[in-house]
């Protein structure tokens, strides 16, 4: 009777996995149209090169503290350790909508003592006896819900691309890290030039006070020019310690990015502090490249992807629903007798049908909702593809720009030293007066400062366009197949 029973089970459940195999509730989803810009406007000459950043994209700044700063930040930052919790998180949950799609089995065991009341109708029946007794039990039971239309397998594949998408999230937020890390190590650089020319603009200063006193108390000058001289010098002075509270602020910043306490790091003045690097040349490739390059448009692409698997679950509610359960095991009131054969009990069944008839609509709402919130992703992944678009022509723009900046920044910087050498000059052979000193050497401090923060802008370009263009992350092989195409159907 018991092979009989299996048998049949066995039958029905082969084609009950032939019919599964045959319809899928819900679309496969096909990836959004892709961007149809040839190149970017801002594109330099042959910078359309389909070489990429290495993933430590910082390298190729050649700064070996910026590379310690990185790696630190990356293994250290609470934010990173938060993402990656994330990511475990979505991961583990589409193990739970994945066990949905295998049979549940359990075993269970009780022990029980009951006793009758003698004045129920069934005890009056026995003569006024009660029934009592020790129960022994002990089984095992499945379900298991037969996905015929793929509602089930729709929900897996929603669980999957939820996963995806917190990967890219996790490689988003690392991303963001590297580049502000970088950004604000560049920007205290920038003060770090600034101070080394404060400092020699203070002891050019000191010794024009020298000069200009020495003449007045050789009755060559007067009191005025002494007072000038006397001004200048603690202005230099005033800018050299404002310049470092804002370092001080950008090293705090860099603490905090590293994960530490922000009285905890101290980052040490290069020798050459006054020159800073040249900026590095960032491949830049094409429009189209960025959907694979860019972590959160891959993530916007996989959240299409779990909105559309929601259509596929929504509509699945309009349908039959089947599931088969069953149990098998031993019960006796004698505990030495439990595995006897005549104890066994068992049951097969019911393969039981779930259809809606009537919900008051709700079904019907459910699946507008998911259909609106796949627009919704939708418009939300053609407005990140937008800003994308944008940070890269902004970025490019500033690389030109700020070139072009440089370039004339330097005509002036080499002017305002000559006007600085001919207004002493002229003061030492008493033709001019000391105001014309005053005046060029402002001029001449003010373009150094310059020339120094248009280099320092320089470089800030340099990582806002290796930033824009996905620094060189390269995602998983699940993650790049639904960034590329998003031709991937529900398994």
């Amino acid at each position: 009777m018991l092979n009989s029973a299996l048998k049949r089970l066995t039958l029905a459940v082969s084609v009950t996995l032939a019919v599964t195999g045959c319809a899928t509730v819900g679309t496969d989803f096909k990836a959004p149209a892709n961007v149809a810009d040839a190149s970017f406007r801002h594109l330099p000459q042959a910078g359309a090169s389909q070489a990429n950043l290495p993933a430590q994209w910082w390298t190729v700044f050649n700064d070996a503290q910026l590379n310690q700063l990185e790696e630190t930040a990356l293994r250290d930052n609470p934010s990173v350790k938060a993402a990656a919790q994330r990511l475990l998180q979505a991961l583990e949950q589409a193990n739970v909508s994945r066990a949905n799609e295998r049979p549940q089995l359990s075993v269970d065991a009780g022990i029980s003592n009951t006793r009758s009341s003698a004045q129920t109708a069934t005890g009056q029946a026995l003569g006024g006896h009660s029934i009592k007794g020790n129960n022994y039990s002990v089984g095992s039971s499945f379900s298991y819900e037969i996905d015929l239309l793929g509602r089930v397998r729709r929900l897996v594949e929603a669980s999957d691309a939820q996963a995806l998408g917190a990967e890219a999230d996790r490689d988003g937020v690392l991303l963001m890290l590297s580049s502000q890390l970088a950004t604000t190590y560049w920007q205290l650089r920038g003060l770090d030039a600034e101070i080394a020319i404060l400092n020699g603009a203070l002891d050019t200063r000191r010794e024009t006070e020298e000069l200009v006193t020495a003449r007045f108390d050789a009755g060559l000058s007067n009191e005025l020019d002494v007072s000038r001289a006397r001004i200048e010098r603690a202005n230099a002075q005033a800018d050299l310690h404002e310049v470092q509270r804002q370092r001080n602020l950008l090293e705090h910043s860099l603490a905090t990015l590293v994960g530490a306490s922000p009285s905890s790091l101290q980052t040490a003045v290069k020798t050459d502090a006054a020159t800073l690097p040249q900026p590095p040349a960032i491949p830049v490739g094409l429009p189209a490249s960025l959907l694979s390059h860019r972590p959160d448009l891959a993530g916007s692409v996989a959240s299409l992807r779990a909105a559309n698997a929601q259509i596929g679950v929504a509509e699945g509610a309009f349908y039959p629903s089947f599931s088969l359960t069953g149990n098998f095991g031993f019960a006796s009131e004698n505990l030495s007798k439990l595995t006897q054969g005549d104890a066994r009990q068992f049951s097969v069944g019911p393969l039981a049908l779930s259809l809606p008839i009537f919900d008051g609509g709700r079904n019907k709402a459910n699946l507008a909702i998911a259909k609106s919130r796949y627009e919704e992703a939708l418009a939300n992944h053609q407005t990140k593809l937008l800003t994308a678009l944008r940070e890269v022509e902004d970025a490019l723009s500033d690389v030109q720009q700020r070139q072009l900046q440089g370039d004339a920044q330097k005509a002036s910087q080499v002017a305002a030293a000559r006007g600085y050498l001919v207004a002493r000059a002229r003061y030492e052979r008493g033709v001019s007066t000391y105001l014309d000193v005053t005046d060029a050497q402002r001029s001449a401090l003010a373009a150094d400062r310059a020339a120094v923060q248009i280099n320092t802008q320089r470089l800030l370009a340099a990582v806002s366009v290796a930033r824009a263009l996905g620094a060189g992350w390269q995602p998983s092989p699940q993650l790049a197949q639904v960034a590329q195409n998003g031709a991937v159907k529900a398994q």
